[in-house]
């Protein structure tokens, strides 16, 4: 799963091929001429969040809750080369004070994954990939709205390294991805970071994340069950001020751990069960979030 970032939400996957399921960040892959369609619900809520280093919580907000409805698709173009795509619906709201959450379509998104190289010996096999991916805003949506904003509404341009080792049903994953960032544009001609700008147009820091997983399958391959961890580290960026609201070029990092589950209890009709839960650790302007994803998956061939 691509994991949401808290302030500004990236988009979430968790597709479901060949009894597993297919994100930008994972080794798995469907077969050629396969498709995998799924829908997925995340509800991401917290109540206190960081201010630069400073851990707080805000009576004008309260509660902030962030609802994500996401349909997306997976397909094989050969058995080693997959395509994404997902475009989220996201709703925003606050148990207190009078800021009015907003709700609307956010940001389409698009990767291309490849299997580079595999490695096999025995039960065991090392394998590593590469993803190109790219994510732009769906609507016009006002960005400058942190934290109840859709998104960050730049153009994201991004490129990851997986490996992955797997014996017997156990494996291990790590990846990490580099994005590139466009500007994004204010409904204001004048704004203050650490200086004066006369422009509408905020400059995006870039930004790395990074992941890690340990997971298992069932013999029967019905059932998979993983732990994970996930981060982001801006590469650039300010704290938030004091007393201040957010701003779509904030320095925003994370570090969350969480797992996940997928079952399939009707083995052969293509369909399928996700759940996933993650829990923000440690964090510098965002908030301490709590997200839970649950959805369904299902899969035909499209040609052989």
């Amino acid at each position: 799963m691509k994991y949401l970032k808290l302030w500004a939400p990236a988009i979430a996957l968790a597709l479901s091929l060949n009894l597993s399921a297919q994100t930008p960040s994972d080794a798995i892959y469907m077969d050629k001429g396969q498709i995998c369609l799924a829908a997925l619900y995340t509800h991401d809520t917290w109540d206190e969040y960081w201010e630069g280093t400073l851990k707080r919580d805000n009576g004008n907000i309260g509660t902030l809750t962030r609802q994500t409805v996401m349909p997306m698709f997976a397909l094989g173009i050969t058995e080693r080369i997959n395509v994404i795509a997902g475009l989220p619906w996201v709703r925003t709201s606050a148990s207190a004070g009078q800021m009015t959450g907003v709700s609307g379509i956010q940001d389409a998104g698009l990767w291309i994954k490849a299997k580079a190289l595999e490695f096999k010996s025995g039960e065991s096999a090392l394998t590593l990939h590469a993803t190109a991916g790219l994510t732009v805003p769906a609507s016009n949506y006002l960005a400058d709205y942190m934290p109840f904003s859709l998104g960050l509404g730049c153009v994201d341009g991004s490129l990851r390294a997986i490996v992955q080792y797997q014996w017997k049903g156990w494996y291990a994953r790590a990846q990490s991805g580099y994005h590139l960032r466009g500007n994004t544009t204010i409904e204001r001609d004048y704004y203050y970071t650490t200086q004066d700008y006369y422009t509408d147009e905020v400059d995006m820091p870039n930004a790395l994340d990074y992941g890690a997983a340990l997971g298992w399958w069932n013999p029967a391959g019905t059932l998979k069950a993983e732990l994970l961890m996930d981060g982001l580290q801006t590469l650039g960026g300010f704290d938030i001020r004091r007393q201040d609201a957010p701003f779509p070029s904030n320095k925003m990092n994370f570090t969350r751990l969480g797992a996940g589950v997928q079952y399939y209890p009707l083995s052969g009709t293509g369909l399928g069960i996700i759940a996933s839960g993650g829990y923000v650790v440690a964090g510098r302007n965002m908030g301490q979030s709590l997200v839970l994803t649950g959805g369904v998956t299902y899969q035909f061939n499209i040609w052989h």
